[in-house]
């Protein structure tokens, strides 16, 4: 199943259950319960695109954030009027109210206003089975429609010495660009540098190490422990690699 129709599915099977109701002061599902933007972020988050973690909020930033999450802005491409041409994982946004994703057929799920018609100050969960549901598509007005590009994002992945090796090259910018760029392709700026700082001393990689020591060439026990750190490796870092290489 691909990450679209994982978000989807996590939207539905959430509008599906009332333990899940609205509410803005305790958004994100502390005891069940979402707002508009915090549901929607968190779909997505879970099927795998790092839309939270690459910080979008609320509907103010979202578009921001899920343009460089592999979302392209398709609202040129639909009509908003009669929801024509919107597709099922759609997110719909109106950057400063609501938010809420098509699943198809002419329907979208959201969460959009608590029992007491507020958004804070309700009970746990949906009351009126209207706090987080499925509806008709109608215009809220949305100002956009972002779609997220399936193919574009299972395209195979660069190891981490690749994308190290990109980074000396030049190929990803420097400072706070470069880690914006890494973090946003799905790499961590800590782990590349790291790579980098060893390329760039003629260190071995620990991932060069743990071969070597898998074909027997570092020792065994207390003696390849103590070789290692004299080297300059961690022992145990080596041995979780060789774990995983295993």
């Amino acid at each position: 199943m691909g990450k679209i129709e994982n978000a989807v599915n996590w939207m539905i099977s959430t509008a599906n259950n009332n333990i899940h109701g609205y509410d803005q002061q305790y958004r994100w599902g502390e005891h069940g319960d979402y707002d508009c933007s915090s549901a929607v972020i968190t779909a997505w988050e879970n099927a795998g695109v790092p839309v939270k973690t690459n910080g979008a909020t609320y509907t103010g930033n979202m578009y921001s954030v899920f343009k460089k999450c592999g979302f392209a802005d398709v609202t040129k491409s639909v009509n908003i009027a009669n929801g024509q041409g919107i597709k099922r994982g759609d997110v719909l946004l109106n950057r400063n109210h609501h938010t809420a994703m098509s699943i198809g057929n002419g329907q979208i799920v959201q969460a959009s206003i608590n029992e007491k018609g507020t958004v804070t100050g309700g009970k746990p969960g949906d009351q009126t089975g209207k706090e987080f549901y499925i509806r008709s598509y109608y215009n809220y007005p949305w100002d956009y429609v972002l779609r997220f590009n399936e193919q574009d994002n299972t395209k195979t992945k660069k190891s981490d010495q690749e994308i190290a090796k990109e980074v000396i090259a030049g190929k990803w910018g420097n400072g706070v660009t470069r880690i914006d760029n890494l973090k946003n392709a799905g790499y961590n700026p800590d782990t590349i540098q790291n790579l980098v700082n060893t390329y760039m001393s003629g260190k071995k990689t620990e991932y060069a190490i743990a071969k070597e020591v898998i074909q027997g060439k570092w020792g065994n026990g207390s003696d390849r422990i103590r070789r290692l750190r004299n080297a300059g490796y961690s022992p145990e870092y080596i041995q979780k690699l060789v774990n995983m290489m295993m």
